[in-house]
């Protein structure tokens, strides 16, 4: 779908030929002396048209008016998150017709919000998945045009919310593919295309190799699928070569059944979204192409499916990660935390300045948060502000919770350094403390997107979270050039990283 920016007010978008005109009304409504604003003017008079979020009347072959179909839509305060709800609503209005130019006046004075509204709103609402379907009916729509007061003042915004599209709707169609397809393998060759068209760097290692590191954790998961496991490093390098980067961590399990400590058969199809932060890692390296921000960024995805044949790891095993930390396993469907604490090891050897991961861990978090906000977990307090920052200029948010370290009591176990479950009490942040024990040579930050990768139902599929929040922060890093986190991190390291076994070198 191509998005065009451009100059046009309320008389020219009168005048502007589409097929569909979608005129945002916010409360304080400022009318002009054109077609749009009679037309406007008279459905508020009339209370034929509330200016609430959502709130949507439509007009056929407006007097004055080029677009045979328009539509209003209520943008309530004219915020950013009230302009997402009305483009949402109104191109959901006009998906299944066969309207394939759309333009969308955004109100006046709002700014970046309105056009990342416009831009962000259209695509999520327009999106169709279509790859695994034999009479696939695409999106229609093909040409948007963002109409804005001044689009030289707003072009910035507007390229920022293009690429957030594209990097949001690449993470959802990779989150969006059946299990057989979005194999490790799979995921491997999706991050080398991408690196290869847009001159990442790029590295993607089988079972030999993380044996070679020392993954021993990642392997244990990874043992009862026929499926090979995959480890993948992305490398973008916008900064200087001194210029210690920001490393994310994707959770990558292709499949969850659960392993040994199976779940239950009810919807267990949707494990296929426990990839979603692998997912999320890749569309922010899309996003990042776009955009080339002067900062240096490294992906790390550690990728598996979790089943449980004859050769799978048991509950009562004990595992031996890159840290050297043993791990008792009490339950095989907390296998999350097991690749990804050998990938937060891993990422030391970078000497990053700060690390997120990113990883549908939890169901205590959707009970916590349900599908709004996304948990976020922090030792460091700068950049668990950065983070809830990016989420609230996003729309994408989160909210922080705690780490004390009473929630790790339950994880002592006479067997081994530590269990890999506790109790049901405070289960995201039991979570978090596991992962936690892994970070503690730089800033680190957690992010369980469990309830907000996916959603169930009649609208089942990915939703592309938190590419969007995390686009935000790299970039605010990358224009204030200011450290994302801790104040004595250490510079990047030179060279190629190491891929041979290097035990011992995170101890919590």
């Amino acid at each position: 779908m191509d998005f065009e920016l451009k100059t046009l007010d309320l008389a020219g978008a009168a005048a502007e030929k589409c097929d569909v005109l979608v005129v945002l009304v916010p409360e304080n409504f400022q009318a002009g002396k054109d077609p749009v604003s009679a037309l406007v003017s008279a459905a508020l008079a009339a209370k034929d048209l509330e200016p609430k979020p959502g709130k949507l009347l439509q007009a056929y072959r407006a007097q004055g008016i080029a677009a045979p179909r328009v539509i209003l839509a209520g943008a309530g305060d004219g915020s950013g998150k009230r302009l997402h709800s009305a483009v949402q609503a109104a191109v959901a209005s006009v998906k299944s017709s066969p309207a394939r130019r759309l333009a969308i006046l955004v109100p006046p004075g709002s700014g970046a919000d309105g056009v990342r509204a416009a831009v962000c709103g259209t695509a999520e609402s327009s999106y169709v998945y279509i790859t695994t379907k034999s009479k696939p009916e695409a999106r229609e729509l093909k040409k948007v045009v963002v109409c804005v007061a001044d689009a030289a003042t707003d072009r910035e915004a507007f390229v920022r919310a293009r690429a957030a599209a594209a990097g949001i709707e690449f993470a959802r169609e990779l989150g969006n593919l059946p299990p057989n397809y979005a194999t490790p393998t799979r995921l491997g060759e999706e991050a080398t295309k991408l690196a290869k068209a847009h001159g990442f760097g790029v590295e993607v290692l089988g079972p030999k190799e993380v044996a070679r590191i020392g993954m021993g954790s990642f392997m244990g998961v990874a043992k009862g699928s026929a499926e090979p496991l995959r480890f993948i490093i992305l490398r973008y390098e916008g900064g200087g070569k001194g210029q210690a980067p920001i490393v994310l961590v994707g959770k990558g399990i292709t499949f969850d059944t659960g392993g040994i400590s199976i779940k239950p058969s009810a919807e267990m199809d949707e494990m296929k979204f426990d990839m979603g932060g692998a997912a999320s890692v890749l569309g922010t390296f899309r996003a990042l192409a776009e955009l080339k921000p002067r900062l240096n960024v490294v992906g790390l995805i550690p990728t598996c499916e979790n089943m449980p044949d004859g050769s799978a790891y048991k509950p009562g095993d004990i595992l031996t990660s890159l840290s050297g930390q043993t791990i008792e396993v009490l339950n095989t469907d907390a296998e999350g935390r097991l690749i990804l604490c050998d990938a937060l090891t891993y990422a030391e050897r970078f000497k990053p300045r700060a690390v997120i991961d990113i990883a549908t861990l939890t169901g205590a978090c959707v009970v916590a948060l349900g599908g709004v906000r996304s948990g976020l977990f922090a030792s460091d307090e700068d950049l668990a502000q950065q983070l809830q920052q990016a989420g609230e200029d996003a729309l994408d948010p989160c909210w922080r919770l705690p780490l004390d370290e009473e929630y790790a009591e339950g994880l002592k176990t006479n067997f081994a350094d530590v269990a890999n479950v506790a109790g049901r009490a405070g289960g995201a942040v039991v979570a978090a403390k596991f992962l936690h024990r892994f970070t503690q040579n730089y800033p680190w930050a957690h992010l369980d997107i469990a309830g907000t990768a996916w959603k169930g139902g009649n609208n089942k599929g990915s939703t592309g979270r938190p590419v969007g929040l995390l686009l935000e922060y790299l970039l605010a890093q990358s224009a204030t050039g200011a450290r994302p986190a801790g104040k004595d991190a250490a510079p990047a390291a030179k060279g190629k990283p190491s891929t041979k076994g290097k035990k011992g070198h995170a101890a919590a």
